[in-house]
């Protein structure tokens, strides 16, 4: 019988020869900046599905997330396990068809590019395309929770599993784009169903004298709706408001969005989204181990380490624990994975289509897929920095930067899918500099400690000052074309 440790190697082994070989196919599919950008459309609307899921989910869900669950009890679950899902869905819901036929009518490949065709304004297109570079927090976000994963796995230090995380998922991203993302995110996204369902299922002992009266063991707030002694999830806004509103904003991130226009045509919308919402609701069980690791006594060294400490605590002393544990770590990794590549891929993508070559117009499609490799090279060594030491909170960090990305998005896109008629320029651009700067000035001016809610309120001002300004509008062509 295969002992642990050499179970663990040719488990891994067996991992990162899938992936590399997946990412060979794509690379044979991949011939131009398109295709590294959304493939060329063929693929299945359930591949898709999938592959979204797996992107929104990543390491957020699967290993931070649970931290915060664990240290605020049940309106953190709330917040991420309710709020946030009913805001995925309904996002999904509300801009799917829309956002596909107009991103395929233009020939759009990323989230500027289908801006700039919706509102002909390369102004508009180029601020995005730079402010999108606030998702390299969230990359950060990805490659801290890996490294720890990898520091527990293998004797190895936290700076070293950094190393090799970067190493392994930029060479397979660079060898095959979105091909190799979507194509190794449909096996991450079946080991994460796996691991999802056998850690859900694993812990529900912890819950024997029943789901509330075991919270209230810890004490009568960590079972709370609103936990007052909380300063992230105290109220009825940042429980539920912030989180409905925030992530219905952060699936306009370009690397979740942008697999909108994977889909060939509007009839793959229902089989997209259904899959999508079952494989997510799924993932979105890991934060059941938040409460588990609390009621188990699990003392953790921070809270981004909650996960981890709690996976040795729960099963490394058994025998079979000791086989299970190697495959959760792998499917953890891979959870990572699915979203970083999807990051990557499409920040790469933006970088040559909606920055260089706007001023390099007359660059070949080879330089450009020459150049969008080169970009992953930088944005690597960029994040490697950044999360060598990272801060203390990794999970608070990434939520700064992609949720201000969030509120900056959320009126060019929102209003571009459901209004007939272009929106004015002015407005639109006025809105979306509202909701990044409100968020900033809230969040780290003004004392605003949950993201989420520093967030949703400078949504609700962006959106506020669009709609008014489009009464006002209306009102004032009204008033004109009486006299």
């Amino acid at each position: 019988m295969l002992s642990p440790d050499t179970f663990k190697y040719l488990l891994l082994g067996s991992y990162v020869g899938l992936t590399f070989y997946l990412s060979w196919i794509g690379m044979r599919k991949t011939r131009d900046i398109k295709g590294f950008a959304i493939g060329n459309k063929d693929m299945s609307p359930y591949l898709v599905g999938i592959t979204l899921a797996s992107s929104i989910a990543s390491t957020a869900t699967f290993v931070i997330n649970p931290g915060f669950v664990y240290t605020h009890g049940l309106s953190a679950y709330l917040h991420f396990g309710v709020a946030a899902s009913a805001g995925i869905l309904t996002a999904l819901l509300v801009l799917t068809k829309g956002f596909v036929r107009l991103g395929n009518s233009n020939g759009a490949i990323t989230i500027p590019d289908w801006i700039y065709q919706r509102y002909q304004s390369r102004r508009l297109s180029l601020f995005f395309a730079f402010i999108n570079l606030l998702s390299i927090t969230f990359v950060v976000l990805i490659l801290v929770g890996c490294s720890l994963l990898v520091s527990a796995m293998f004797p190895v230090s936290q700076q070293t599993g950094l190393l090799l995380v970067l190493l392994f998922v930029f060479s397979y991203v660079l060898m095959g784009g979105t091909y190799a993302h979507a194509y190794t995110n449909a096996v991450q996204g079946v080991m994460m169903l796996l691991i999802a369902a056998i850690l859900a299922i694993g812990g529900l002992h912890y819950f024997d004298g029943g789901f509330v009266h075991s919270l209230e063991r810890i004490g009568a707030e960590y079972a709370s709706v609103y936990n007052s002694n909380s300063e992230l999830y105290n109220s009825f806004f940042s429980v539920f408001a912030g989180g409905f509103l925030v992530t219905f904003a952060l699936t306009l991130q370009p690397h979740i969005l942008s697999k909108l226009l994977y889909l060939k045509r509007d009839g793959d919308s229902w089989r997209f989204i259904g899959t999508a919402t079952v494989v997510g609701l799924v993932y979105s069980q890991m934060l059941l181990v938040g409460f588990y690791a609390r009621l188990a006594g699990v003392d953790a060294p921070a809270q981004d380490a909650v996960l981890v400490t709690y996976l040795q605590f729960e099963y490394a002393a058994s025998q079979w624990g000791q086989y299970l544990l190697p495959f959760v770590f792998v499917s953890l990794l891979a959870a990572g994975m699915s979203t970083l590549d999807g990051i990557l891929v499409s920040l790469s993508a933006m970088v040559v289509n909606d920055i260089y070559r706007p001023l390099r117009p007359h660059g070949s499609e080879h330089s450009g897929l020459w150049l969008s490799r080169w970009v992953l090279v930088a944005v690597g060594c960029i994040a490697a920095v950044l999360a060598w030491n990272p801060p203390p909170l990794v999970g608070l960090f990434a939520q700064t930067g992609v949720y201000g990305l969030a509120a900056a998005l959320l009126v060019p896109i929102l209003f571009g899918v459901l209004m007939r008629t272009t929106p004015p320029l002015w407005l639109v651009s006025i809105a979306a500099l509202t909701g990044l700067g409100a968020h900033l000035v809230l969040n780290l001016l003004l004392g605003i400690a949950n993201p989420a809610v520093s967030a949703s309120v400078a949504i609700l001002c962006s959106l506020g000052l669009a709609a008014g300004g489009l009464i006002a509008i209306k009102s004032v062509r009204k008033f004109s074309s009486g006299y």
